[in-house]
Parts: C-alpha cells; structure tokens; sequence
C-alpha cells in the first residue's frame, strides 16, 4: 500500500507488476492481497480496474522465473533435479541459487514486456469488451490510505529487517564461519546458509510481520494474531466453494494418470527426435507450455520430467541447471492463462466486483498477450545468457 499510495499514475503499471513480484516471499500471498488492491488503484487513476488485476497477476504467476531475491519454489524445484542428475552422476550437486542470475536479470525485461501489454494491448481492450458495472460494490479496496500509526510501524519493522540482515551479514562475515561450508564457501550446497533459505524467508518474513502488528497497535495479545488469521480466511469462503466442485474433476483427471502419461509420452517423443541441443531445449519450453494447461503445479510437473530430462540433456553435455530454467520459462508463461491454475477461481471473483459478467473466458482472453510476452522475453532472455556464456546462477 505504501509504495502504491506514492506512485505516479505513470508508473503505475509497472510498480503494480515489480510489487506482485517482490510477493514472492510470501508464497500465495500475492492473490488475496495485492490483486484486489492493484485492481481499485488502477481505477481510482482512471485506468480499467481489470487490467489491474491483469498486471498484478502476471507480476505474482506469470513472473515466476523472473525475481529479485529466491522463493520458496527454488529448493524444491532445486531438490527435483539434483535427484534426477544422480542419476547420471551420484556426486552431482545442485545449488538452490543455480537460476538466480538468470531470475534476477530477467525482471527488468519482463516488467517491460508486461508494461507494454497492459498499456498497449489489455486495458484498450477491456474499456471495449467489459465496461464497468454500474452499481459497484468495492468493499474495502478503497481503503489504500496509511495512518501515522501505520507508518510509525512501517519504520519499526523495516528497522528490524536492517537490524536482521546485518546479523545475517556479520555471522557470515568469518570466514570459519558456521553457515559456510566446510571450505569456506558461502554460495556451496554444502553451506548451512544455502541449506537454510527457505526457513530464513519465513523466519525474516514472520519476525518483520509481528513487529508491525505489534507497532501499530493491531496485534495486542496472541488472540489478536489468530484472530487476524481468521479474518483473512473469510475472503476465501466463495473460493472454498468453488473448490468443492473443482476438486471432483481434479480427482479424477489425477486418478485417470492422464497427465503423466501425456507428460511422459511427450518427453520420450521429444528424445527420441535426437536434436541439437538448442533446438532441443527450445522443444522443452514449447512441450512443457503445452503441459501446463492441464497440470500447472510446478512440482507435480517437475516431479515427472526431470527424471526423464535431465539425464537426457546430461548424456549430450547440457547442464541441469540449464534444463531447469528452461523448464521454469514455460512454467511461469502458461500459469496465467489456462483455467486449470489453482487460483482462477479466486481471480475470477476480483473480476466480478468490476464486471460481473466476467468469467473463465474473459479472465484467459486478457491474459493470453502476458502467456505470449513472457514466453517470447523469457525464451530470449535465456538464449542470450547462452550465447553469451554468462552463468544462469
């Protein structure tokens, strides 16, 4: 809310974009909190409300692969493929940060991309195709104000994140330090720093969240956290709803083993062409973009392809960590387009508030030209570190 009340109305795009980014530190997150505020600042400055929540999505889903500071979804996808490399070298190591410089530089060309489609392409045509409703009933998205008390704890709790990353630091800093490797090394697999990122994001992102609950008075006694956690899942009871019936058709299609049987089918097809080790992982983008319409957990998906990719790419001198990015440019394109993803229904009813005709078409229609720019920028972005030889992480 704070980096949103001062933006620009120029600049509003592509803050609303870096900010569903920078939410992937708290993993789902981004859906209830950012998407309904993204959609009524969009609004309040005159721009269509749906190409709000259109730009917030593609920063939260479809920016998947493109981040400034490790998610949640690196040690697993990390832990997947150093499985399937032992099977080619059992002394294969993986580090969690091996597509980190890839992500990092990838941010400023998808928050062009996405800029340009929401400005360009998306908010002319929702004015066109969904005018607003006439009656709109917003709720508390209009309440995007900061009180003294607010920001009071803003800076308390920024202050502690200093406070904690200067520890993090100073603890580093030895080089016999105990959250280095054996070595020395701070970047090693082996480092209990590199073991430990995913326990350090909730601890940094807990501790910081407390602290500005307490601050600000909202948070008094242990009833008050609870409470607050209650509070949040009220927004969700439509959505529960919705999954009831949505989890029926999941059940079966999981139960029927459709998905892994098309992701396998699909992959030994593709070994079996024996192409040139670009074009091959071109195909990989292309096949798992196909995939992830119908299966759109990364960790399922991976689950079933590293085993089959991964040593394949090995035995022609591909890394694993090039299969890996190359596996997560598909999988972050796609999520924002195919009504499989786990929160189209959720996404659906921030649209209804505006428009309440609004549906799964309507929500696939304005995200297609994302699907298609994040493919092309993130595709492009990765043959250029090739070309160049610069490390992914």
């Amino acid at each position: 809310k704070k980096i949103l009340s001062i933006t620009p109305k120029v600049l509003i795009t592509p803050v609303v974009i870096l900010v569903g980014m920078l939410s992937h530190l708290g993993p789902d997150s981004g859906y209830v909190i950012i998407i309904p505020i993204a959609a009524y600042m969009f609004y309040a400055v005159g721009k269509h409300p749906l190409a709000g929540i259109a730009a917030s999505f593609a920063g939260i889903a479809g920016a998947f692969a493109a981040n400034y500071t490790p998610s949640a979804i690196d040690p697993v996808i990390q832990g997947f493929t150093q499985s399937a490399a032992q099977i080619i070298d059992p002394g294969y190591q993986v580090n969690v940060l091996c597509n980190y410089f890839y992500a990092f530089a990838s941010t400023f060309i998808v928050i062009g991309a996405c800029w340009w489609v929401t400005e360009k392409i998306t908010n002319p045509w929702l004015w066109k195709a969904c005018p607003l409703d006439d009656d709109l009933d917003l709720g508390n998205e209009n309440n995007s104000s900061i009180t003294p008390s607010e920001n009071r704890a803003f800076k308390i709790a920024t202050a502690v994140l200093l406070l904690m990353l200067t520890g993090l630091a100073a603890a580093l800093y030895p080089a016999d330090s105990i959250l280095r490797a054996p070595d020395g090394v701070i970047a090693s697999f082996k480092a209990p720093i590199m073991q430990s990122i995913v326990s350090l994001i909730f601890i940094f992102a807990a501790l910081v969240g407390l602290v500005y609950g307490i601050a600000c008075g909202k948070f008094k006694s242990p009833k008050d956290v609870t409470a607050a956690m209650e509070e949040i899942t009220k927004t969700l009871v439509q959505l529960i709803v919705l999954y009831f019936f949505a989890a029926q058709f999941l059940y079966a299609f999981g139960a029927s083993n459709m998905g892994a049987l098309i992701a396998v089918s699909g992959a030994e097809f593709l070994k079996s062409l024996n192409l040139p080790p670009q074009v091959t992982v071109f195909g990989i983008i292309v096949f798992v973009a196909l995939l992830n319409l119908i299966i759109t957990s990364a960790s399922a998906k991976w689950a079933i392809l590293a085993p089959i990719f991964v040593p394949m790419l090995m035995a022609v001198g591909i890394a694993p960590e090039l299969t890996q990015v190359a596996f997560r440019v598909s999988d972050s394109a796609v999520n924002v387009v195919t009504p499989m993803f786990a929160f189209y229904p959720l996404i659906i009813l921030y649209c209804q508030k505006y428009v309440k005709n609004a549906g799964i078409g309507t929500l696939s229609s304005m995200m297609l030209p994302y699907t298609i720019a994040l493919l092309v920028s993130l595709t492009f972005m990765l043959y250029l570190f090739w070309w160049l030889d610069i490390p992914l992480g």
